[in-house]
Order: C-alpha cells, then sequence, then structure tokens
C-alpha cells in the first residue's frame, strides 16, 4: 500500500478554511515555495459529513475558457524535484531517483483500483478534485496564483499516484459522474473531496452531493 499519510493536522488547520483558501506557506505570498510532500490525515467521516453539510450547491458550470495552463503545474519544490516526482516519492515504496530527481525504480499501488507497478510510467498524478472540475466549480474566478496553489497542493489530500488509464477515465468528472473501481477506497475519496472541495469554497451539484453520501454509507 501507499506510505501512510503523515499526521501534519497542523499544517492542515493552518492552511483550511469551510469558506475559503487561506494562504498555505510562501506559495500564497507569491514566492512560488511548497510545503514538503505530507499529505494531511484522513478526515473522520463525521466531520467530513459536517463539511458536507456546509458546501455551497449550485448549478455546474460550463467548462468555457477551461485551459490547463491556467493552473500551473509542477511546480519546483525541493531541489530538482518538482510536485509530480515529490508526489511518486511519497505514494511509492523503495523509490529511487536520479539527479534530476526523476524515479528510476519503485512500487506504487494505486487507491483508486489496488494496481500494483514498478514503473513510474505506469502512474499518473491525479487531481483528486480535476483542474476543470474545479474551474467549473469556482476557479475560473480565481487568480492564476491560488489556482497554481490548487494544482500544486501537498498539504490538503489533493494529489495522488494512480494508474494511469484510470486517470484517463476519470477526467474532469465529479463523483456522480465516476467513482473509483475499488469500492473499498470510496470513503476516503469522499472524505478528501470534501476536504479540498471545503478548503477553497468550490461548490457542488445536487447529484454530486447525493454521491458523496452514497459514498460516505461505506466508512
Amino acid at each position: 500500500m501507499p506510505r501512510t499519510r503523515a499526521l501534519v493536522l497542523l499544517a492542515l488547520l493552518a492552511g483550511s478554511s469551510l469558506t475559503g483558501c487561506k494562504p498555505v506557506g510562501d506559495l500564497a505570498a507569491g514566492t512560488g515555495a511548497q510545503p514538503a510532500a505530507t499529505a494531511a490525515p484522513p478526515v473522520a467521516p463525521a466531520e467530513a459529513r459536517a463539511r458536507l453539510a456546509q458546501l455551497k450547491i449550485a448549478v455546474r458550470g460550463t467548462i468555457d475558457g477551461y485551459s490547463r495552463d491556467k493552473f500551473p503545474h509542477w511546480d519546483k519544490v525541493d531541489g530538482a524535484c518538482d510536485t509530480r516526482e515529490e508526489v511518486l516519492k511519497r505514494d511509492g515504496e523503495d523509490v529511487t531517483t536520479d539527479a534530476q530527481c526523476a524515479p528510476k525504480s519503485g512500487t506504487w499501488v494505486s487507491p483508486y483500483d489496488g494496481e500494483t507497478w514498478h514503473k513510474a510510467s505506469d502512474v499518473d498524478i491525479d487531481h483528486l478534485v480535476p483542474l476543470g472540475q474545479a474551474w467549473l466549480s469556482g476557479a475560473k474566478a480565481w487568480t492564476q496564483e491560488r489556482r497554481e496553489q490548487f494544482a500544486n497542493d501537498l498539504v490538503r489530500p489533493q494529489l495522488h499516484a494512480v494508474t494511469d488509464n484510470l486517470n484517463e477515465q476519470k477526467g474532469d468528472k465529479a463523483p456522480d459522474q465516476w467513482k473509483p473501481p475499488l469500492v473499498s477506497y470510496w470513503c476516503t475519496y469522499a472524505t478528501d473531496w470534501i476536504v479540498v472541495k471545503a478548503d477553497y469554497g468550490l461548490t457542488i451539484t445536487v447529484p454530486e452531493k447525493t454521491a458523496l453520501e452514497t459514498m460516505l454509507q461505506r466508512c
């Protein structure tokens, strides 16, 4: 299984809000710095349900004007390592890298389907709340700086190493449109989705909320 999430509750609380996204480290101040690749601990189902109840319901927006270029990624994090490479190191086991921080070997278990991979090229770094989904649920109105923070967020449970074809299959879909095939992961997927949307002040639709409530029943 991927490495156990580090307990960085203090960092999560310092950078989160139920109504919007507060600055995280130096990135929000415009320096481009990123925190270490230590993901936030899972949120308890009861807390996730409370946060879900507070999310704003809105009609799903349109993808008009969206471009991945409006969410700059992957930022440099530590020396030669960028955000993508940091997640590969964090989520893998026995990961070795070259001088440019590119993974040369390791083992990755995709949480979405439980499949094990031994080549970094077989996994993608998934934005849990996809960039396009964020765009149509509020990120269209953000500054580019805030979109960059969202696309490189190593504090919230937003970035995961997963089987590459599942990432392609998921695309920009919300939970009412796509769920991980590994049903035992639905609880974690739903709580993580709620945390990210709540912390960034993104909206949800009625079908999306219903899907999340169904997934939380697996907790």
